[in-house]
């Protein structure tokens, strides 16, 4: 469960309402800072919402972990701001706020009432550009974030499962490191390390700032030029990985220990970036693999032949090329071995047949219903929209990436189940109880 949770939180937000076009008007400060301003007067609530074009992939290897460490070290406080008062300030405003760190992009948001527009700008805006970044504020938050590193991973069931799993997958390639990162980075990293990734990263040029909900558009442009107009520009070169991950040409198979009950299988698979026609491919043969009770390798493998507990296909959608992360826990007195081969003839039975017409409809169903479900808010919105500009450089696939699913057909499952479920691009990992 908890994989599961990593991975949709990792995977890029999709959203479009069918039939409800999303307007919204966008452009660039002189600054480099692109601004993206939504209006829904349906609420009196807005979201400013700031997304920085950086993720655990833009570290340096032997600094890992530094994008999540300053998601926490951005809520220290600023020069206007003392030290734990940020969060304090929105709650007393009658607000809420929060923030997320992936592989390809950070995110902050703070959702107030509308009359409290200005508040929200002006704490993202002094965020950007007066935080404090001192020896008390990083002593502090280096114990937080090694201490989530033990908790949310190190210390607890299948929390190494994904960090296993990338480090085998990825030779040359940065998402071999999770978003974590390794806690002798982290303890280890200097003032100077530390300032020096938020003047590269952290600037209004790497940045979309995306405001939704009860604002008139016309009035909320110069407050955008007031808070953030004058913040100057970013002068270092923003590093962006180009290595290019090389497809495998032998299957990896290991088996590590841990403290669990239950052993657990991976297979990995190469999945194509985000954004890819192939992608959305991928996306769509997972969900018809092990998405709910009705889906095939449930049907299968649990209720069928009774050989699984639970059985699930997961896209990790990501900027560079992801993973396919197939995950099956064997039933009671079931050899992981016979869970596997039960794996691997479902997925030979879409690689070799087409499905049905009945199939493909009803995951076209299952997907305008996700996306138009996932676009209720004005909070949603914010992130889609921040999103599609920070991944796509496009906004407007609010309105259409839709119509990415709906174009797929029984042809292109059959033929990227071919392409990519290949035996010797796989990592196979068992992961077994260390009583074992």
């Amino acid at each position: 469960m908890l994989l599961s949770l990593m991975l949709f939180m990792l995977v890029a937000f999709t959203s479009r309402g069918q039939g409800i076009r999303i307007d919204f008007t966008e452009y660039t400060l002189d600054n480099g800072l692109h601004v993206i301003l939504h209006q829904d007067n349906s609420t009196p609530n807005v979201v400013v919402n700031i997304m920085y074009h950086v993720g655990s992939k833009n570290e340096n290897p032997e600094r890992t972990g530094f994008a999540h460490f300053f998601e926490h070290l951005m809520f220290e406080g600023t020069k206007h701001i003392g030290r734990g008062e940020f969060s304090e300030i929105v709650e007393k405003a009658g607000g809420s706020l929060n923030a997320w760190t992936s592989f390809d992009i950070t995110n902050y948001f703070v959702l107030l009432p509308s009359n409290q527009l200005e508040l929200g700008l002006w704490l993202e805006s002094e965020r950007l550009l007066h935080p404090v970044i001192d020896s008390i504020g990083i002593a502090t938050q280096k114990s937080v974030v090694t201490e989530e590193m033990k908790q949310t991973r190190d210390n607890r069931p299948y929390g190494r499962l994904l960090t296993e799993t990338l480090k085998r997958a990825y030779q040359v390639h940065p998402y071999r490191s999770d978003v974590l990162g390794l806690d002798p980075h982290i303890r280890n990293a200097t003032e100077e390390d530390i300032k020096n990734f938020h003047d590269t990263f952290y600037v209004p040029n790497n940045a979309v700032l995306v405001i939704t909900g009860d604002i008139d558009i016309e009035n909320t442009k110069p407050l955008v030029e007031k808070y953030f107009g004058d913040i100057p520009r970013g002068t270092k070169p923003i590093y962006r990985p180009n290595v290019v991950e090389p497809l495998r040409t032998a299957e990896i198979r290991d088996t590590v220990y841990d403290n669990i009950q239950l052993p657990m299988i991976i297979h990995a698979y190469p999945l194509p970036a985000l954004g890819t026609p192939d992608y959305y491919a991928m996306e769509m043969l997972g969900t018809l693999l092990s998405s709910g009770q009705s889906s095939r390798m449930y049907r299968r493998l649990v209720d069928e032949k009774q050989i699984a507990l639970q059985v699930q296909a997961m896209p990790l959608g990501l900027e560079d090329p992801g993973l396919m992360i197939v995950i099956a826990l064997p039933n009671m007195g079931i050899d992981p071995q016979v869970l596997e081969e039960g794996i691997i003839e479902e997925l030979e039975l879409v690689k070799n047949e087409l499905i049905s017409e009945q199939e493909l409809q009803k995951l076209k169903n299952q997907f305008e219903s996700r996306l138009v479900n996932s676009n209720t808010t004005i909070a949603s919105r914010a992130s889609s929209l921040a999103n599609y500009h920070t991944l796509y450089k496009d906004a407007g696939r609010i309105n259409t990436e839709l119509n990415n699913y709906l174009g797929v057909t029984r042809e292109d499952i059959r033929r990227v189940a071919q392409e990519y479920l290949k035996e010797q691009y796989r990592v196979v990992l068992y992961y077994m109880p260390k009583a074992e």
